[in-house]
């Protein structure tokens, strides 16, 4: 479990810094005279920004996952109806190999970093929905339903293999969203719907090592926004259910290095990457729970780094998968 936790938190350190305008986090690390602190260690700052940038897209698609609520499509049907899941979300990564990494003293030197590919990188997440509004009814079905999205996300304080995570102001952190239905589900038709969800991770400070030089990466802010069209369809023993949306990833951090002693500038970034995903669910309906399977895809986006990574590139299309239990009522 501590293993699992270790790839979720470094690529947490690794999204704070992924980059919507890549010329700028090229030129993040500042260079300076023959010697200078600045010059001695801006490899490693370069480096760090990179691998950074590098798995923005994969920890992205781990925090936001596929569909809002697994395996519903529609609204609930208005108050007091709920639904409650516990889901765990696996992105099919690609992990920059660290400790293998070689740094210049004399400026940045561009090269190609190694990296472990079919990394899985798993986040838990708990999801509930309340219905507020059944809607206006129309013919068989309801128009316009409304419910109410709650998430919680939980990164734990770890130290292990040169890297440490620490989480100043608490593991848990929860986030929101709306689910505005188009069709609410009813014999003959499916449950169509739109969301908007929110859901963030816990404001974290990181630091690791290679080599005996260090990385810090301090107020790392993790943010993503998913907007989904989702259509769903319940039968006796098991339910269907797709959808297509799109993820933004929004990251903020300050980043340092530190190479043969020397420390580079901190460096504040700011970046945001957007990305198309598509899903699909398959429930099976139990005594008290559905127990539901998720696959999903996310792609696109546009993100460039100075040094090259060996495997897939950056804005590779990624593969995910998710499973949880919900119930509902």
């Amino acid at each position: 479990m501590r293993s699992a936790w270790s790839a979720v938190v470094v690529a947490a350190g690794a999204m704070a810094l992924a980059a919507a305008r890549p010329v700028r986090a090229q030129t993040a690390c500042p260079g300076g005279a023959q010697g200078s602190a600045a010059q001695v260690s801006q490899d490693g700052c370069q480096q760090a920004v990179d691998v950074f940038q590098y798995m923005a897209p994969q920890l992205g698609a781990a925090i936001a996952g596929g569909n809002a609520t697994l395996g519903q499509g529609g609204t609930l049907g208005g108050f007091p109806h709920f639904s409650l899941g516990l889901r765990a979300n696996a992105v099919m990564g690609t992990l920059p190999q660290v400790d293998q990494f070689t740094q210049s003293v004399t400026g940045r030197q561009q090269q190609t970093l190694p990296t472990k590919d079919n990394q899985p990188l798993p986040m838990p997440v708990v999801d509930a929905a309340i219905g507020l509004w059944s809607g206006i009814p129309v013919g068989v079905t309801n128009v316009a339903g409304v419910d109410l999205l709650v998430n919680a996300a939980y990164i734990p304080e770890v130290n292990q293999n040169n890297l440490s995570v620490k989480v100043p102001n608490g593991s848990l952190k929860l986030g929101y969203g709306v689910r505005v239905g188009i069709i609410q589900e009813s014999v003959a038709l499916p449950g169509v719907a739109i969301t908007y969800l929110k859901r963030d991770l816990p404001t974290m400070t990181l630091e690791g090592s290679s080599g005996g030089n260090t990385f810090t990466v301090s107020d790392v802010a993790i943010g993503t926004t998913a907007y989904r069209l989702v259509a769903s369809k319940h039968f006796v023993v098991f339910g269907l259910a797709a959808g297509i949306g799109q993820d933004q990833y929004d990251q903020s951090a300050n980043v340092q290095a530190t190479v043969l002693g020397q420390t580079s500038p901190q460096v504040a970034m700011s970046q945001t990457v957007t990305r198309t995903n598509m899903f699909a669910d398959l429930s099976i309906n139990l005594p008290v729970f559905k127990l539901i399977g998720e696959v999903g895809q996310v792609s696109g986006g546009s993100v460039s780094t100075y040094n090259t990574f060996a495997g897939k590139d950056a804005n590779a299309a990624r593969p995910y998968a998710s499973v949880g239990l919900r119930l509902a009522w």
